[in-house]
C-alpha cells in the first residue's frame, strides 16, 4: 500500500550526533549557581541571592546559546526544511 515510516528508534540511531561537552559543563554550572542563589535566599541574603539568579540567567544564556551554536556548526539546523 504504501511505505512505512521508520520507527523513532530507528531515526536515532542512523542519525550521528555529535555531542558538546561543554554543554553538561555548562547545565551544571547553572543548577550551581541557581542552588547557590536559593541558598542564599533562604538564608536571609537577598542581595546575594539575587545576584546568582542574575549569574544563573548569564550562564543558562551562554549554555544555551552554545547548543545552538554547535548544532549550527554541524548541520543540525532544526528550522531548515528537509528535502
Amino acid at each position: 500500500m504504501g511505505t512505512t515510516e521508520p520507527s523513532l528508534e530507528q531515526f536515532f540511531e542512523d542519525k550521528k550526533r555529535v555531542r558538546n561537552p561543554l554543554v553538561p559543563v555548562g547545565a551544571l554550572m547553572t543548577a550551581g549557581v541557581l542552588t547557590a542563589g536559593l541558598i542564599s535566599f533562604r538564608q536571609g541574603n537577598s542581595q546575594l541571592g539575587q545576584l546568582l539568579m542574575r549569574a544563573r540567567v548569564v550562564v543558562q544564556g551562554a549554555t544555551v546559546a552554545l547548543m545552538v551554536g554547535t548544532a549550527f556548526y554541524y548541520g543540525e539546523n532544526p528550522w531548515k526544511k528537509s528535502s
